[in-house]
């Protein structure tokens, strides 16, 4: 079933991207929803205020493994998106994957190939993957 969804949504993408289907207009059309990313979730932040961000040095027990370092990890996030800032944050990840998907488009990937083959890659280096 999931696949099929990726498979559809593939298609959908293919089929709706019209005026941006050069490689040059999608690889920064990318990069502009993933700045909005940032940008809805910096207003939930600075302009709605329904999540705060307290950051400093990330501090864990010296000679501890990597293993179990994630306990000692914080997001520095308190709080939650409220549900309009959720339906905003919603809106633009889901840009983002639409221009993703036409950068799998373009390449001849499937996505949900992507997803299984990094999928398999985190199963396979657990938290190894990205130290």
């Amino acid at each position: 079933m999931h696949e099929k969804f990726c498979t559809d949504f593939q298609s959908a993408v293919d089929e709706y991207l019209i005026r941006h289907r050069s490689v040059v207009d999608i690889i920064t059309k990318y990069q502009e929803a993933c700045a909005r990313v940032n940008r809805a979730f910096a207003k939930a932040v600075t302009e709605c205020g329904c999540v705060s961000i307290e950051a400093s040095r990330q501090q864990a027990p010296q000679g501890i493994d990597y293993s179990q370092l994630k306990p000692f990890m914080s997001s520095h996030l308190n709080g939650k998106p409220c549900e309009n800032c959720q339906e905003v944050l919603t809106r633009e990840l889901g840009h983002s994957l639409f221009y993703l998907t036409a950068l799998c488009n373009l390449s001849g990937l499937q996505l949900h190939e992507v997803m299984k083959k990094e999928f398999t890659t985190i199963e396979t280096l657990g938290v190894f993957r990205l130290s």
